[in-house]
């Protein structure tokens, strides 16, 4: 069994996303208390401003307090040379779930910044849908520690592709534009 508990092995079958979030809350056993109670307006209108994420087709699907998944339906457009989603883009969509994760617990009139990450390539990204989750690992006033998982999904089976390890800025004082 690796560290990602029950259902993370390489190619189990897909459950629902609410399934996926109470097993992500049942890893951590940790409940976070959002410190701006509008976080889940403030991420969905900062998502639709990036202009990467509608570039690259990706897709806010989930936001809770430390959770955040963002989807990708791979086509000809993101793929590298052998048909995979290109790494490149893996990276931005669970760079994206984890530091909306972080975000989740910043406060108001703060924005989120990543100062670094850390992405293993697992398994080729391939299949029907790739879902980047990010989960907050430890919340702190200037720093919050966040990892990510891309899983690919296809045929009812989900692989694990990629694991990410994230420092994110609390950037106080700066509203996201």
């Amino acid at each position: 069994m690796d560290n990602f508990g029950p259902g993370r092995q390489k190619a189990g079958p897909a459950a629902p996303r609410s399934a996926r979030n109470r097993e992500a809350g049942a890893m951590s056993e940790r409940v976070f208390v959002p410190k701006d109670p509008d976080y889940e307006s403030r991420i969905r209108a900062s998502f639709a401003r990036q202009g990467a994420m509608r570039l690259i087709g990706a897709r806010l699907d989930e936001v809770a307090p430390g959770y955040c998944a963002i989807s990708l339906v791979p086509r000809p457009e993101v793929a590298q040379q052998h048909g995979y989603v290109h790494a490149g883009v893996v990276g931005a969509i669970v760079d994206s779930a984890g530091g909306y994760a972080g975000f989740t617990l910043f406060p108001a009139g703060s924005s989120v910044l990543t100062v670094e990450f850390k992405l293993n390539l697992l398994a080729p990204a391939e299949g029907d849908l790739l879902v980047a989750e990010g989960f907050v690992v430890k919340p702190g006033r200037t720093l919050a520690i966040t990892r990510g998982e891309v899983h690919a999904e296809h045929g009812g089976r989900r692989t694990l592709v990629a694991l990410m390890q994230q420092t994110l800025m609390v950037m106080h004082g700066k509203a996201d534009a």
